[in-house]
């Protein structure tokens, strides 16, 4: 019998770990998509396509054309887009489709969070004379265009569109939390304001906690209701049951 085909919306670890399982499991052919955000990517031992499919309709037609037997959405939990796309495709095609979606964090003792709804409720929250630390990637980056009274410390992986934003832009990975509270203390940052990616990646919440600084943390959008599992054994389980 010969393999089906899987498609895996990528571009997280968890994509890239499941990607890794994916070819060594005997049953399936993968083919991970990467809508190229990321400038530079990391290799994924499955073949790979780059760009998008030109929304719910392009990818459905892609769905078909291919054709995929089963889908697997492990985008970021902001990609909210993309993941209302591919309920959409493969509601229209008829294919059974999983999100493996990684755990939101919550507050952890020694941690001060602001919940804010969005960006812009973010933008709000801070208080005048702020030095604010934004870990939001290239997106979202508008909103605090207008905070003149506020000075911004901004971490990207690529560079984004021009801002009108008062402060230094740092162009490369998250470090340690370590490295990242020295960055805090150096730039006598006041406030982190972070997305819930949530994960285990948390350095940067615990160097805020160690510099006693609030965090205004943006909730996840609600994204369109779906199949889910939080971990890769889950989702090997469910591919297992098709």
């Amino acid at each position: 019998m010969s393999a089906r085909r899987l498609l895996l919306l990528a571009g997280t670890s968890e994509a890239r770990h499941l990607a890794e399982r994916l070819a060594k499991t005997r049953g399936w052919q993968a083919t991970a998509s990467l809508a190229g955000v990321t400038a530079a990517p990391r290799d994924l031992p499955v073949p790979t396509r780059r760009g998008g499919f030109g929304g719910a309709a392009g990818l459905e037609r892609y769905l078909r054309a291919e054709p995929v037997a089963a889908v697997i959405d492990a985008t970021h939990p902001f990609a909210a887009e993309i993941s209302g796309n591919v309920v959409a495709a493969c509601e229209a095609a008829g294919i059974p489709l999983l999100r493996l979606e990684r755990p939101a964090w919550v507050p952890r003792p020694g941690e001060t969070w602001i919940d804010c709804a969005d960006t812009e409720a973010a933008a709000k929250a801070l208080p005048a004379g702020a030095r604010a630390f934004l870990t939001l990637g290239s997106s979202g980056l508008n909103a605090f265009a207008e905070r003149h009274d506020v000075w911004f410390l901004v971490r990207s992986l690529i560079k984004p569109e021009a801002t009108d934003l008062p402060g230094q832009q740092i162009i490369g990975a998250p470090g340690t939390a370590a490295e990242d509270e020295a960055l805090m203390r150096t730039h006598d940052i006041t406030h982190l304001v972070t997305k819930n990616s949530g994960g285990t990646a948390r350095g940067k919440l615990s160097a805020a906690a160690a510099c006693r600084i609030p965090m205004l943390m943006i909730r996840r959008p609600q994204l369109a209701p779906t199949n889910t599992v939080s971990d890769i054994d889950g989702a090997l389980s469910w591919l297992a049951s098709l």
